[in-house]
């Protein structure tokens, strides 16, 4: 049974979670609905760039890509925060790459210079030119907005605001890290994954498999407290802090007691695990069907981790992420046989971490971002 269709990819969905299949196979393998996520999803929705720390400054500027576009966020002399394709208006070179200051855009091909606001200063050897006016180009814009200490842009000019989108987000960000806005980039992990992005997100999504697969993490939270809750574009997972000794790492000094975690569609992961002030945002990035870049970003209350964070960041990337990148590489690889199409949503009404629920709300989603882009 191939999904040829918006219609077809919709089979077996149901409102109900309890009575629901998973999302077809199809989504996780085929090229037609890679490029329908890149599209329709991941070009039309709210992706994170950075902390908010990084474009402080007037004249910070970070590029990035989003679906695989590239595009700069920048602060600009007169305080304000933009974005722009990443695209000089000659000859589509890209302006700049990584992240620092500057005073002014200056492409590196043929030096056509634009200020911080987009607009073209000047251009060399154009004065000769019929109907050239420089100060009549700018820059492409984008849509760009600070949230939750953070900056996210949006390559749909009609898209709605982040803060309108989604709703009480800010206000738990705020409840559960109220130190967020004053923590320091620390440390990136990166991994390349071998698996459809939907996989890793749809992994993140629950915490069914935890206590087959995580053993040390159902050490670490107390998973009686487990909650899951989805709202309208993220889910919330909170769950208290294990009362004995764990087998993942120190906490004996911790200042941060719970477990607190979001998804914000489509692919944004934000965690705030026991410790000292801590908060981690998982980027992740599509890149083919069966093909996943994830970035995991960790701001902590010093540039310099301290031993028990240096223990917790060692346990993140040599223990969970190996767990899960295995869980998902051989989910992709089972998806891609004749042997499977979809399997039922595991649904606790209670919303415990034992449910799929998070996962069935993630694929109605996209179900919907696929029917909107058909119609």
């Amino acid at each position: 049974m191939k999904a040829q269709s918006a219609v077809d990819i919709r089979q077996g969905w149901h409102p109900d979670p309890g009575a629901s299949l998973s999302l077809h196979s199809d989504a996780y393998t085929k090229q037609r609905w890679f490029s329908a996520d890149q599209t329709a999803i991941v070009g039309r929705t709210w992706q994170w760039i950075c902390h908010g720390e990084k474009l402080r400054q007037p004249g910070s500027f970070v590029a990035d890509s989003v679906a695989d576009l590239p595009i700069v966020a920048i602060r600009d002399h007169h305080g304000e925060l933009r974005a722009f394709y990443n695209v000089c208006q000659h000859r589509a070179h890209e302006l700049v790459q990584g992240e620092g200051q500057l005073k002014n855009l200056v492409c590196p091909y043929h030096a056509w210079s634009y200020d911080l606001s987009g607009r073209l200063m000047a251009a060399r050897h154009t004065n000769r030119l019929v109907d050239f006016e420089p100060g009549d180009i700018c820059l492409d814009q984008v849509q760009i907005t600070e949230f939750g200490g953070f900056v996210f842009v949006n390559l749909d000019p009609e898209a709605a605001s982040l803060q309108h989108q989604s709703g009480d987000f800010g206000a738990e960000i705020a409840r559960w890290a109220p130190d967020v806005e004053q923590l320091t980039f620390a440390h990136r992990l990166t991994y390349k994954i071998r698996s459809n992005w939907k996989n890793v997100v749809d992994n993140f999504l629950e915490c069914y498999h935890c206590p087959v697969a995580h053993r040390d993490f159902v050490s670490l939270v107390d998973m009686d407290t487990y909650q899951v809750t989805t709202h309208g574009i993220y889910s919330s997972h909170l769950a208290e802090a294990g009362k004995t000794e764990n087998t993942a790492y120190n906490v004996s000094e911790a200042t941060v007691t719970d477990h607190a975690v979001w998804w914000l569609w489509p692919n944004t992961c934000m965690m705030r695990y026991p410790g000292r002030g801590n908060f981690i945002v998982l980027k992740i990035i599509p890149a083919a069907p069966d093909l996943t870049y994830e970035t995991y970003d960790i701001f902590l209350e010093t540039p310099e981790p301290n031993e028990a964070e240096i223990e917790s960041i060692r346990y993140l990337d040599e223990v969970l992420q190996v767990e899960d990148i295995g869980l998902v590489e051989s989910v992709q690889r089972g998806m891609s046989t004749p042997a499977f199409y979809q399997g039922r949503i595991v649904n606790d009404p209670s919303g415990s971490g034992l449910s799929e629920h998070a996962v069935h709300h993630f694929h109605g989603l996209v179900l919907d971002a696929y029917n909107g882009a058909a119609t």
